[in-house]
């Protein structure tokens, strides 16, 4: 019985090659993903500064950022919307979700006016969305 046994010793090795290559496609994998979260934000949208406000401690999957440029646009990702279709898309996501606890980010300029945020403010409050949110960047007490 002992002459079928395999010997374990200095001759064994552990093919590396496939551990490998998983974890560089894993690396891929999270820098595009990553890259693709932040191409969604348009680069022409200046946030207003806040002294008192907090980071978010994690970001909830279901979120969705509506983004309001400096002439009343409206945006989801980098897709422009009428009023209209902002409000049938966020039914259509309160539908598919089966819940109003999505969460809502605005993203307004500094340069927008009011009444363009509170149109977005009023389309999520008329389909039951009420966790909204509204994007700052921090502004150190010191500063002007």
């Amino acid at each position: 019985m002992s002459r079928h046994r395999k010997k374990f010793g200095e001759d064994a090795q552990v093919d590396l090659t496939p551990m490998i290559d998983v974890v560089f496609q894993l690396i891929i994998f999270f820098v595009v993903t990553v890259n693709l979260d932040q191409q969604s934000l348009l680069e022409s949208i200046t946030l207003p500064t806040a002294k008192d406000s907090r980071e978010e401690p994690r970001k909830d999957p279901r979120q969705i950022t509506i983004q309001v440029d400096a002439k009343g646009s409206y945006y989801i990702g980098s897709s422009p919307l009428t009023l209209r279709v902002l409000q049938k898309t966020l039914k259509h996501a309160v539908r598919n979700a089966g819940t109003t606890e999505i969460p809502i980010l605005i993203r307004g300029d500094m340069h927008s006016t009011h009444k363009y945020i509170r149109r977005v403010m009023d389309s999520c409050s008329s389909v039951g969305l009420y966790k909204i949110r509204f994007a700052a960047l921090k502004r150190a007490a010191n500063q002007p």
